[in-house]
């Protein structure tokens, strides 16, 4: 057990915004929290704002403030996390555990002055420990928030909480960090596309990192990444399911891994758009004239491959290229707005931008593909004879993407799962 310095293990819980959704669900996760107190562990919970709460109070400061202040934005989007940790440190004095709740400011978090995307910088143990030594069993902490430099509140984007808790997770030396959510761990791919679906009892940081990038939802990257460069054990499962200490899926390092199978998941995203510039000159530093406009208009690029061909261009006399490259659909006309301005400034000359709207990226994700051969055949024989034509591979060392067109996605999934027998333990 990863004892802490008071005597206690600790353990971190982290309730997404479904499983607080109202006073119902809070009782019930303050009930699971009650259970791991009685089993002898101190606990620290991060809550989310209730079910639907922060997109309201987004739509409050909008209606108010259209070019709002991005301080006072932070101040009123936080305040949904201090509601339910409130709501969560009373429900469980109600049943007789000594709890207290704690905003972002009092722990202090510190964070970045970055607001609505701040980072965090430091978590100073001293006041939670202070607490914990006089008998408090749990602190009930704000997720999502921190405190600036100058004394503001900060709020940290998408997937805060999640971040949050592994943050404390890793502060504390926490024995390991449940996020509880509404799914029961996570699975080889989507239950919704393939019934085959799988849970995972464990998976690799890696793995999950990569999945978490590909489209899969469950956590967040941030998190994630956060977890492995802080070796945070992260346990997934269900707020809405009786749970024990064998309950959803455990993210490790890769060494709590007896045998791990060459995929262990398939990903997908649905809304993704392919960009080609025909015609491009074949120089140094051509790559950088493309890719630099599209980053600082916050375009985020994924697949990229370069085909070559070799005739003269009637400006640019030798050979040229056709660029191709992928990224959100909803980024295409941020994209194509970039790449006219490149060429307009003379930075870049090109024919013509074809889009392609109605492509799919689907990837394989597995550590085994470290040591095993064969696995891009196994891949794209499984798409051949479902007769699905790859437009674009992209690779790493542990990934396989490619993109599809968009109507044969789930196809594609459910070929993939197959074709690596991924229902199979």
């Amino acid at each position: 057990m990863g004892y802490w310095g008071q005597g206690m293990p600790l353990l971190v819980m982290k309730f997404g915004g479904t499983s607080v959704a109202d006073l119902d669900r809070i009782k019930n996760a303050a009930q699971k929290v009650q259970r791991e107190v009685e089993r002898g562990y101190d606990v620290i919970v991060i809550v989310s704002a209730m079910s639907g709460k922060t997109n309201e109070l987004v739509g409050w400061v909008e209606q108010t403030s259209p070019m709002f202040d991005a301080r006072e934005y932070d101040a009123v989007v936080a305040s949904g996390e201090n509601v339910t940790a409130g709501l969560m440190a009373l429900r469980l004095q109600e049943m007789g555990i000594p709890a207290r709740s704690w905003q972002g400011w009092q722990v202090p978090i510190h964070t970045t002055a970055q607001h609505s995307s701040a980072r965090f910088v430091d978590i100073p143990r001293t006041n939670l420990d202070a607490k914990f030594a006089e008998g408090m069993r749990v602190a009930v902490v704000a997720g999502f928030q921190g405190l600036s430099p100058e004394g503001r509140i900060t709020t940290l984007g998408r997937g805060g909480s999640d971040t949050t808790a592994v943050a404390f997770a890793a502060a504390f030396d926490a024995e390991r960090c449940d996020i509880y959510t509404d799914v029961d761990g996570i699975y080889t791919t989507d239950p919704r596309i393939t019934s085959k679906a799988r849970k995972l009892e464990k998976i690799a940081f890696e793995e999950m990192l990569e999945l978490a990038s590909l489209g899969a939802k469950v956590l967040q990257t941030r998190s994630v990444e956060l977890a492995m460069r802080n070796k945070v054990r992260l346990r997934v499962l269900s707020s809405f399911e009786e749970t024990d200490e064998n309950s959803g899926t455990l993210v490790c390092d890769e060494d709590e891994i007896m045998e791990s199978k060459v995929i262990n998941g398939v990903a997908y995203s649905r809304e993704e758009a392919k960009l080609t510039l025909v015609t491009v000159e074949d120089k140094p530093g051509i790559s950088a004239a493309i890719f630099a406009p599209l980053a600082e208009a916050g375009v985020n690029v994924d697949m990229i491959v370069q085909n070559i061909s070799e005739k003269d261009y009637e400006d640019h006399p030798g050979s040229v290229t056709d660029m191709t490259f992928s990224c959100p659909v909803n980024q295409v006309a941020r994209a194509r707005q970039a790449m006219e301005e490149a060429k307009a400034a003379g930075h870049i000359a090109y024919d013509e931008l074809i889009v392609d709207s109605e492509v799919a990226k689907v990837s394989v994700v597995g550590i085994g593909m470290r040591s095993h051969t064969g696995v891009a055949a196994r891949m794209f024989k499984a798409l051949a004879d479902e007769n699905v034509n790859i437009k674009v591979i992209s690779t790493s060392e542990i990934k396989i993407s490619v993109l599809i067109e968009r109507k044969y996605m789930e196809l594609a999934v459910q070929a993939l799962h197959d074709a690596f027998e991924l229902d199979k333990a």
